[in-house]
């Protein structure tokens, strides 16, 4: 069992964000001492990192409560979880796609701008010589 410091330092959220994504219903079931502590389990890291990794590729907060809505119900969701899953992965892949042109674009002006650099560069060298 963790508590939330622990399981903050290992996710790199922070226990406010722990509290709200359990007030949400993204965490459940988070078992508590008989001091009251929150006492997360191995289940609840798991579904965290399932969590951060749909909300770090785009899925919104709405949609993952949803999915794991679905995954509370039962198996006979599964088919709209792996819907949910497959288009959620076209975007990502659509994202990433535009992404890379950009970055594409980035790259293309950095070698423009470092040719022009060097050349600039290389004259005031040359003149710098000449003068002296």
């Amino acid at each position: 069992m963790y508590t939330i410091q622990e399981v903050s330092r290992k996710t790199g959220l922070s226990s406010h964000t722990l509290r709200y994504y359990e007030k949400e219903g993204l965490i459940s079931g988070v078992e508590r001492s008989q001091g009251g502590i929150r006492q997360y389990g191995d289940e609840d890291l798991e579904a965290l990192g399932l969590i951060c990794c749909l909300k770090n590729t785009g899925m919104p907060l709405r949609e993952i409560a949803r999915f794991v809505q679905l995954t509370q119900e039962g198996e006979h969701t599964l088919r709209e979880r792996v819907s949910m899953l497959r288009e959620h992965r076209e975007n990502v892949i659509a994202r990433m796609a535009e992404m890379q042109q950009h970055l594409d674009k980035v790259t293309w002006k950095l070698n423009f701008f470092s040719a022009k650099l060097q050349a600039y560069e290389s004259r005031e060298a040359e003149q710098g010589s000449l003068t002296r």
